[in-house]
């Protein structure tokens, strides 16, 4: 596989179970699933979750990647002071694909804590099976790319 079809996955201790869910569901859809944990439920720290997975969007390795923590706010704040990343936190499957085809989001984060294993598994198909409409939209995604570092 090639790093097209490549995606990675972190997320904090609340949020183990329905990543695993998640991996699951993509790898069962021919995605290659870069899981980097957690693996045990000790506490650990989402901005350190967050932005390890963002530098492998960023650097390439992986086209996307979805991020889950209890609300998925504090997880997608890390993920976007990586340069190159967009991530956007998503409670439904029309905020999903918007992210996607307006904004060109390489990254997606779910919160564990308000998102049933069903919505997210939605949520995360309509992600991935939209694709970015250019356009006017590239200009915008430009003046973001401005703002990085």
């Amino acid at each position: 596989m090639t790093a097209e079809t490549r995606i990675v996955l972190s997320s904090d201790h609340a949020a183990i179970p329905l990543r695993r869910a998640v991996a699951d569901h993509i790898a069962a859809q021919g995605w290659e699933v870069v899981d980097i944990g957690p693996t045990t439920l000790e506490s650990t720290h989402y901005p350190e979750r967050g932005a390890e997975a963002a530098r492998r969007v960023a650097a390439g390795d992986c086209r996307l990647g979805i991020l889950l923590c209890g609300t998925g706010q504090g997880i997608m704040m890390a993920a976007n002071k990586i340069d190159g990343v967009r991530c956007g936190v998503c409670g439904d499957p029309f905020s999903a694909r918007m992210i996607r085809q307006h904004n060109d989001a390489n990254m997606l984060a779910i919160g564990a804590r308000v998102t049933g294993e069903g919505l997210a598994l939605e949520i995360v198909d309509a992600f991935l099976s939209a694709a970015f409409e250019g356009g006017r939209h590239a200009t915008r995604v430009a003046m973001i790319a401005e703002l990085e570092g």
